[in-house]
């Protein structure tokens, strides 16, 4: 009796997932359709989108003649991320609740649910990404129980899985998957690892997915979807009112309705100012939102991020950062934006300090890093602290200039 090998693909309604089902099903494994509600409520013209995307990706499952499921994880997806991105932003932070939901949701309870209690021998998603691992060995894998022996196998533990790039690098989101876990990158399959977008399309075309072809992706919040960003957190979180305050000279600009309405880089839409200024700095304490009169004002430009304790997909810092405690690789925290070359600094408490090799504009707190070595994605940290600004170096500057003496008396009682 040969047996059939059992994959749960993540369906989510939208092109790339149902292409990943079809692939999967032609590859002659036995495939199970399941559809995530992680939000419970309707869209701004009220409409609920969770109902038509499930109702999307049952008509693909119907199509392919593949079981279908729905699972919720509202109340999951309440407390452990969108509870957290509240808290992130009264904090000042701007966090990508996409990384977090892949995390705790889709690589966490989902790869549970798949993996236990539907006796998949893996999972997969629609992912433009790829693992170290073939199909074949995927399957191989054992599903470990939680919670897992203290001590992990140690086979396992030196041949760990590996996260890469995927084919089409304008549509990797190895970004995005940046803080999952050994154990389900273990068991999961990448179907579109090898393709391109306008691929998946074509595919999606010849196989008469037009419903979801028609359907425009998706840019929003993680599961949430697209809304007026400004009146969606003032659902949630009381208005902090404060002062535009120019960076220049500290003059009073204009009033906003919350620090955390507004992000580092972001525009600030002032009345009465025929000019476009820009976010670069924000007080919670006193609830004051500095802005710059440029788009790249040097208040906004900066070379240096300490994230907290990074996650590293393979459990373990690379071999060079453990032997010197600094390594060169590349990071971006925006998901397109070109990759920087970085100076990477190990800290004892797992911590990591990067250093860009030009500075870069807005880097955020509550952000991600993620860092890359080749086409290996080798995980991320929050960004926690910022570097010094190019215009807090360069007003340091200018006071020493000003005052040699004073600068020193200072070099003096350092030394």
């Amino acid at each position: 009796m040969i047996n059939v090998v059992h994959v749960v693909c993540a369906m989510s309604g939208g092109v790339d997932s149902s292409v990943a089902a079809l692939l999967l099903k032609k590859r002659g494994y036995h495939v199970t359709g399941v559809f995530m509600k992680n939000w419970d409520s309707l869209d701004e013209r009220g409409v609920c989108t969770s109902e038509r995307d499930c109702d999307d990706a049952y008509k693909v499952c119907r199509v392919l003649d593949m079981p279908f499921h729905q699972v919720s994880y509202v109340k999951e997806y309440w407390h452990e991320v969108f509870s957290n991105l509240l808290r992130e932003y009264q904090k000042g932070r701007t966090p990508n609740p996409d990384i977090i939901c892949n995390k705790h949701i889709k690589f966490k309870h989902f790869y549970q649910y798949a993996v236990s209690s539907l006796g998949a021998d893996a999972m997969a998603t629609g992912h433009y990404a790829r693992t170290s691992l073939e199909d074949e060995e995927v399957f191989q894998q054992t599903h470990t129980p939680v919670p897992r022996p203290l001590f992990r196998d140690r086979l396992e533990i030196r041949n760990p899985v590996r996260l890469y790039q995927g084919a089409d690098r304008l549509k990797d989101q190895t970004f995005f998957l940046s803080q999952i876990s050994q154990d389900a990158l273990r068991q999961t399959i990448f179907p579109l690892a090898g393709l391109t977008k306008d691929f998946v399309k074509k595919i999606a075309a010849e196989a008469g997915f037009h419903h979801v072809l028609k359907k425009k992706e998706s840019m929003g919040i993680c599961f949430i979807g697209e809304r007026h960003f400004e009146d969606f957190i003032l659902e949630y979180l009381e208005p902090k009112p404060g002062h535009f305050v120019s960076i220049e000279d500290g003059k009073i600009m204009g009033k906003h309705k919350g620090w955390f309405t507004f992000t580092l880089g972001q525009r600030a839409r002032i009345g009465g100012q025929k000019d476009p200024w820009f976010v670069v700095d924000k007080d919670i304490t006193t609830g004051e939102i500095f802005v710059g009169p440029t788009t790249n004002h040097p208040a906004l430009l900066r070379d240096t991020v300490q994230t907290n304790r990074f996650h590293w997909i393979t459990e373990e810092p690379p071999a060079e950062l453990i032997r010197t405690q600094m390594m060169d690789c590349h990071f971006r925290f925006l998901h397109q934006m070109p990759l920087c070359p970085c100076t990477v600094t190990l800290n004892l408490d797992g911590s990591v300090w990067i250093t860009a090799k030009r500075p870069l504009r807005a880097l955020t707190p509550g952000q991600f890093a993620v860092l890359y070595k080749g086409d290996e994605c080798l995980g991320s940290g929050k960004i926690v602290r910022l570097g010094p600004s190019e215009h807090t170096l360069q007003k340091r500057h200018l006071q020493l200039s000003r005052n040699p003496k004073n600068s020193e008396q200072s070099s003096e009682s350092d030394s």
